[in-house]
C-alpha cells in the first residue's frame, strides 16, 4: 500500500512537467553583459582548452594543508577572493605594510610585504607589528586584464605628466618597479634604470601577470612555486607546492577573461551621464578607451576596449593616505582604478558595495566624495551638480 502511495505521488508531480517547455521549468541564464567570467571571443580551439585549465585552477581548486596550503595564509583559493572573477570582500582584503617611502628597500620589517592573517592548526597567523603604517586592499576585479596588459609602456606614458606641464591639475606617473629575477620583458616593455612600469594592484607594484600570479600564490595562500619558492612563515626556499604549468594556466586565464560589458548603452541617462562625466573631467584619469597592439593571442590584438583608466598613479590627497607604499610611489599615490564592471560589483561582494583601494566606501557617491588631492576639481563640479544630474552621471557608472 505504501509503495502505491509514493508512486502516486510521483505521477502526481512529475506529469506537470510535460506540459511545460524546458525554457518554463529551468530559470534563464544571465546575459552575458550581467557575468564578469567567461572568455574572450575569438579564442582558438587550443587557446579555450587552455583557459578551461585556467579556470579550473582558479575557480575550483582549493588549498588545504595536505596540498600545499600555508601554514600562514590570507585565503585558500583564488576564487574566494575574486568570486566569479570580480572584487572581493572584506573578509579576504589584504593588509600590506613595511614600506614607508618611495623605492624604500632597508629597515623592512619581519613578515613584510603581506600579513598573512590565518594558519592551519599548529600554526599561528601573523601579527601586524605595533605602530607600523599599512594599507588594506580588497581584491579588485579581474576581468579584461589580458587588454590591459598586452599595451605597450609607450602607450602608457603618453598620459603620464609628472609636472602637470598642460596645467590641468592632472599629473599622472607610472610606479617603476624592480623586476622580480623570473621576469621577461616583452617587446613592448621599457626599461628605466634596470625597472619596468608596473600596471597591475592598487598602488600598480605588479609589471605583469604571471609576477601577479606568483605572488598571489605565495603571499595569498602560502603557496610555493619555482617563481616563488619561500615558505612565508620561514623565509627559506622549499620545494615547489603548484607546478609551473598551473600558474602559466592560471596567467592565460587571466589573459583572456571578456571584458565587462557595458549595459542600456542606448539609455538617455547613460548617454547624458557619460557626458556630465567627461564635462567633470572624470575622464582624465579614468581614461575611457584604449586600442591594443599587435599580440601574441590574435583574441587580444587591435581590439578597441572601455576600462576607464590611465594605469598611472595620482596624488588623491592626505584622506587617502595610509602612510606605507610599493615601489616608487608615494604614501599618496594610488593608481586609477578601471571603472568597467563597476555596476555589477555588488554581485560578487555579498549585495554590498565596498569600494576605493580598502573597501571603506559603501556607494559609488561616497567613492568620490573621497577623492582628494588631482582629483579635488572633479569631486567639487559633482558637489556643484545638480541632483539630477548627479544621478544620471550615477547611472552612467552604474551601467559600467
Amino acid at each position: 500500500m505504501i509503495n502505491v502511495k509514493i508512486k502516486y505521488l510521483a505521477l502526481v508531480f512529475l506529469v506537470p512537467l510535460f506540459f511545460y517547455s524546458c525554457d518554463e521549468v529551468f530559470p534563464e541564464a544571465p546575459a552575458e553583459n550581467e557575468l564578469l567570467d567567461g572568455p574572450m571571443e575569438d579564442l582558438a580551439y587550443s587557446e579555450q582548452n587552455r583557459f578551461l585549465a585556467g579556470d579550473v585552477a582558479f575557480n575550483d581548486e582549493v588549498f588545504t594543508p595536505e596540498n600545499g596550503l600555508g601554514p600562514i595564509f590570507v585565503a585558500t583559493s583564488c576564487g574566494s577572493c575574486h568570486p566569479g572573477d570580480g572584487k572581493g570582500h572584506p573578509f579576504t582584503t589584504l593588509t600590506r605594510f613595511g614600506q614607508t617611502s618611495p623605492n624604500q628597500s632597508n629597515n623592512i620589517p619581519p613578515g613584510a610585504p603581506q600579513l598573512q592573517n590565518r594558519a592551519i592548526p599548529g600554526f599561528e597567523p601573523e601579527r601586524l607589528p605595533s605602530g607600523v603604517p599599512f594599507m588594506k586592499f580588497t581584491p579588485p576585479a579581474v576581468t579584461g586584464l589580458g587588454l590591459l596588459a598586452v599595451l605597450t609602456d609607450a602607450q602608457i606614458l603618453e598620459n603620464a605628466d609628472p609636472n602637470d606641464d598642460d596645467g590641468d591639475g592632472i599629473s599622472g606617473v607610472p610606479n617603476y618597479i624592480t623586476p622580480p629575477d623570473y621576469f621577461q620583458p616583452q617587446w613592448f616593455h621599457q626599461s628605466f634604470s634596470g625597472k619596468y612600469i608596473g600596471r597591475f594592484g592598487k598602488k600598480a607594484a605588479a609589471i605583469d601577470l604571471l609576477q601577479q600570479t606568483a605572488t598571489a600564490y605565495n603571499q595569498d595562500m602560502g603557496v610555493t612555486s619555482t617563481f616563488e619558492p619561500l615558505d612565508v612563515a620561514t623565509n627559506l626556499s622549499v620545494d615547489p607546492e603548484v607546478s609551473d604549468q598551473t600558474i602559466r594556466d592560471v596567467v592565460f586565464y587571466l589573459r583572456t577573461l571578456k571584458a565587462p560589458i557595458q549595459r542600456e548603452s542606448d539609455a538617455s541617462d547613460v548617454i547624458r551621464g557619460q557626458q556630465i562625466f567627461t564635462d567633470i573631467k572624470c575622464g582624465s584619469c579614468h581614461i575611457p578607451s584604449w586600442t591594443t597592439p599587435e599580440s601574441d593571442i590574435g583574441a587580444l590584438s587591435n581590439k578597441t576596449f572601455y576600462p576607464y583608466t590611465d594605469l598611472l598613479l595620482h596624488n588623491m590627497g592626505p584622506g587617502l593616505d595610509d602612510g606605507a607604499t610599493e615601489g616608487s610611489a608615494e604614501t599618496y599615490e594610488w593608481r586609477t582604478p578601471p571603472l568597467w564592471g563597476l555596476g555589477l560589483s555588488q554581485d560578487s561582494q555579498g549585495g554590498e558595495l565596498f569600494l576605493m583601494h580598502d573597501g571603506r566606501a559603501k556607494t559609488i557617491k561616497e567613492a568620490i566624495n573621497m577623492h582628494g588631492g588631482e582629483a579635488s576639481i572633479s569631486r567639487d563640479s559633482f558637489e556643484q551638480l545638480s541632483e539630477t544630474d548627479k544621478q544620471k552621471l550615477l547611472t552612467f557608472l552604474k551601467s559600467l
